[in-house]
């Protein structure tokens, strides 16, 4: 049976057109009558549903009036797996901003065909009955808030996302769950290799350097060599270099060049670029020679970890070159 165009009255022959008008971010609905007040929660069945032959025409008409998240899924895909209860979360999360719709397309293959469905996992935001956006993947949960984040107001009580838990455990020196949430990402979204640089990034943090060259030595080519990959490497030879942070405090009130030299490259090892560039450029100026040019070379070898792009590399190889000449 085919689906019927809402906006037309005609059934569908191709896809559903990107024509629609963007929803604007609306901000999520606090609880209807008889939801947990308690909580705020809303009623599960008010916002997930199950897609199929009986109710995708309703669907497409009731988008007509509030968004609806069109997630075609199979049982079978193990990408699905990951990304459909990231879905769930977030469609009651965000309070009927919008609706999640479950479509099996191994069940529905008629409906997915009409729908333009290929390769699942496959999203769609259908919004006054026509496509507005979509993606294809299991997009980590905080890409995937970012994306929602274009169309709807993120609730004011939004859980922190896995990386910024990650990133708060690193900062308060708790590296070892900082390692469990990430060695989980990467079992989760193990295409997604950001997650393996940060895996390594943690690791060195631990004093785990071995492991973490593991890590980055198991990326694509294409990955290994890309600058995310080259700073952690780059970390972990500052930190072969440079003293432990112990000896670094017992140099005390010493300032002489190599003193100078050992507190930049555990601050590069550390992770703290910005202060090691500069007790680089600072030790260029005080004594050039020292250990045959090596704050200039270590200068070049930071822009190249970092990138040509980085904020830092185009400041203070502008800083290099001024002192230079």
């Amino acid at each position: 049976m085919p689906i019927i165009d809402p906006r037309t009255g005609e059934a569908l022959t191709a896809p559903l057109d990107q024509t629609a008008a963007t929803p604007e971010a609306s901000p999520a609905q606090p609880a209807a009558p008889g939801d947990n007040a308690a909580t705020g929660e809303v009623r599960r069945e008010d916002v997930i549903l199950d897609a199929d032959a009986s109710n995708i025409q309703q669907i497409l008409e009731a988008s007509m009036q509030v968004p609806f998240l069109l997630g075609c899924w199979s049982p079978e895909s193990e990408a699905c797996q990951t990304l459909m209860p990231v879905l769930e979360k977030l469609a009651l999360e965000y309070r009927g901003a919008f609706v999640l719709a479950r479509l099996d397309v191994a069940a529905n293959p008629e409906i997915a065909g009409q729908l333009g469905v290929g390769s699942v996992p496959d999203v769609k935001l259908v919004s006054q009955g026509g496509l507005v956006d979509g993606f294809q993947g299991a997009l980590p949960e905080k890409e995937l808030r970012e994306w929602l984040g274009r169309y709807f107001q993120a609730p004011e009580d939004a859980p922190a996302s896995p990386e910024e838990l990650a990133a708060a455990a690193l900062d308060a020196g708790d590296t070892a769950t900082a390692r469990e949430i990430y060695q989980t990402l990467v079992e989760q979204y193990p295409e997604h290799y950001a997650y393996q640089v940060s895996l390594a990034r943690t690791l060195v943090t631990e004093g785990l350097s071995d492991d973490a060259r593991g890590v980055l030595d198991n990326l694509p080519p294409e990955e290994r060599d890309a600058a995310p990959a080259r700073g952690v490497r780059a970390s972990i030879e500052f930190g072969e270099r440079a003293l432990p942070p112990a000896e670094i405090d017992a140099l005390g009130e010493r300032d002489d060049s190599d003193a100078q030299f050992q507190r930049a490259l555990r601050h590069l090892a550390d992770g703290s670029y910005e202060a090691g560039l500069e007790g680089l450029l600072r030790l260029m100026k005080s004594d050039r020679a020292y250990s045959d040019d090596a704050a200039r070379k270590t200068l070049l070898q930071v822009f190249d970890a970092l990138g040509a792009d980085h904020p830092l590399t185009v400041t203070y190889r502008r800083k290099l070159f001024a002192q230079l000449y």
